[in-house]
């Protein structure tokens, strides 16, 4: 069974893990509203990557016989200056979303709560590629600024990107 204060803590992570899958939603319809399809299918696939870590924490919850307690989800922005700008924030926020789990995998520990900090290991390694995986398209696009051509190469590249919704996961 969870404790109260585990159980809090991951509820508050169900909460940012929607966040975060509105987030890269609203990324997706401004890269849309932009003609960069292949960046809105980035961003649209990692929105349902990220619903799938609702998922795992959801029925991780109920398994424990803990309650999960559904929040109101701050509305993200909407717009960006540039697509690299919104892969930047893309990147600044996976950051804040690693220093998540390591807070729940620190409680999980101080707690002695081997089952939780089982599940958090799983989102301690994803977190390791998904931030290396924005530091990449990052990088990439810092190379194409200005370069229009390197610019739709990079988003036919990223239009390539297929769900892995359902699978252990990972950003591609």
């Amino acid at each position: 069974m969870l404790s109260q204060k585990m159980q809090d803590a991951l509820n508050a992570q169900i909460n940012a893990e929607y966040y975060s899958s509105y987030l890269y939603l609203s990324m997706a319809t401004y890269c849309e509203h932009v003609n960069f399809k292949g960046f809105a299918n980035w961003f649209r696939i990692q929105s349902q990557e990220e619903m799938v870590h609702v998922m795992k924490f959801f029925d991780y919850v109920n398994d424990r016989r803990g309650r999960v307690e559904l929040k109101a989800i701050d509305g993200p922005a909407t717009t960006w200056d540039s697509p690299l700008a919104a892969f930047e924030a893309s990147a600044k926020h996976e950051q804040h979303v690693t220093g998540l789990i390591n807070r729940l995998a620190s409680l999980a520990i101080s707690e002695n709560d081997h089952a939780s900090h089982g599940l958090l290991e799983w989102f301690v390694n994803e977190q390791v590629e998904e931030e290396a995986t924005l530091d990449q398209i990052v990088a990439q696009l810092k190379l194409a600024e200005g370069t229009a051509a390197a610019l739709l190469l990079l988003d036919r590249e990223l239009a390539q990107r297929t769900s892995t919704a359902g699978s252990a996961g990972g950003a591609a």
